[in-house]
């Protein structure tokens, strides 16, 4: 058994090269037509939040989402963006397999990939 949340993430601020560290995120499963949070957490040093679930979480087959508030992230650095959160959704079909999200940041745009 894994000693990891079944889904992780990582942020990385590209305009400077380093982690984002200290964005708050959140995780969501969509059931019906409700979202329902799975978890929490804050990005540490590395940029990494690594306890979204516990490690025996079993995943579900459906569709997740994770939403980063980088509207603080950026204020605390003095930095004005243009986007004051980032949602990005997925779909889980192998609740054995480990998801992993990354988040690549600048204040004026973003991008995702599924990471291993």
């Amino acid at each position: 058994m894994s000693n990891r949340s079944p889904i992780t993430t990582h942020v990385l601020n590209t305009s400077l090269g380093k982690p984002g560290k200290g964005i708050k995120a959140n995780l969501e499963m969509l059931r019906g037509d409700r979202w329902e949070e799975l978890g929490r957490g804050v990005t540490n040093e590395d940029g990494r939040i690594a306890d979204l679930l516990s490690p025996e979480h079993k995943l579900a087959a459906g569709i997740y989402r994770l939403t980063f508030n980088i509207l603080h992230y950026f204020e605390s650095q003095s930095i004005e963006g243009f986007y004051p959160y980032v949602q990005i959704a997925f779909e889980v079909r192998d609740g054995e397999q480990h998801y992993h999200v990354p988040l690549l940041l600048n204040p004026f745009g973003y991008s995702t990939y599924r990471g291993s």
